[in-house]
């Protein structure tokens, strides 16, 4: 099947510059300028990934988040954030809105193309595995079926996006057993875990957020204080 990489926007120029990179991979790229547009595409068509070319500026961060959360909440493929914005702050609450990725401009567009891979093989192995094993997972309440890609926690379905979704299915699997920030980066990204820290912990954050009661006093998803993190 023909992959399609959705972008939105273009305050960075990044659809003269991936438009060729991206053919070159195979892969189809649709291009939308407007809200209304990107919504009723990702309603229509069956789009495998996006690059999300917005500003984040101003108290808040503005429309940009807002964009994000708006777009996880129709749909689980991977996004990827540009931006111009390079405060920290600002990718942190990208993270937390449910992007699974942010690169700053002047980024080199050959990494960019690597991420957009890296994405792509991602979810499609998980969509692959998901159609074809029958497998369920559970710890005391919290219960992952990957047949259908669902997380339960006492009967309670949550929503989550590709990457926590992989991150929580390694650490069950892993039940008991401490994972390192570098482990869980390097199994789930591929590559190797440089400056990763805050990236696993953003997204350790909204999982813990998502399935358990009380955040700060976790039942499931626990901190080993200068080791890692574990499932039970």
């Amino acid at each position: 099947m023909e992959k399609r990489v959705a972008v939105y926007n273009n305050n960075t120029g990044v659809i003269e510059i991936m438009s060729s990179l991206l053919a070159g991979e195979g892969l189809k790229m649709v291009a939308v300028t407007g809200r209304a547009q990107l919504q009723e595409l990702l309603r229509a068509q069956e789009i495998q990934l996006l690059l999300l070319d917005v500003e984040l500026d101003g108290r808040g961060w503005g429309e940009g988040i807002e964009m994000i959360h708006d777009i996880r909440n129709m749909t689980t493929i991977p996004v990827i954030i540009i931006s111009a914005q390079d405060a920290e702050t600002a990718k942190i609450m990208a993270l937390n809105a449910g992007a699974d990725d942010y690169v700053t401009v002047g980024y080199n567009p050959l990494e960019l193309l690597a991420r957009v891979k890296s994405q792509l093989r991602r979810y499609t192995q998980l969509v692959n595995l998901c159609e074809s094993i029958d497998s369920i997972y559970r710890v005391d309440g919290l219960e992952i079926n990957d047949r259908n890609r669902t997380v339960t926690v006492d009967g309670r379905e949550v929503k989550m996006t590709p990457i926590e979704y992989k991150i929580l299915r390694l650490l069950v699997q892993e039940r008991g057993k401490v994972l390192s920030i570098s482990q869980i980066y390097e199994s789930i990204w591929h590559m190797q875990a440089i400056g990763a820290d805050n990236t696993i912990a953003v997204h350790i954050r909204h999982i813990r957020e998502k399935i358990e009661s009380n955040p700060k006093e976790p039942r499931y998803l626990k901190v080993v204080w200068g080791t890692g993190y574990k499932v039970g």
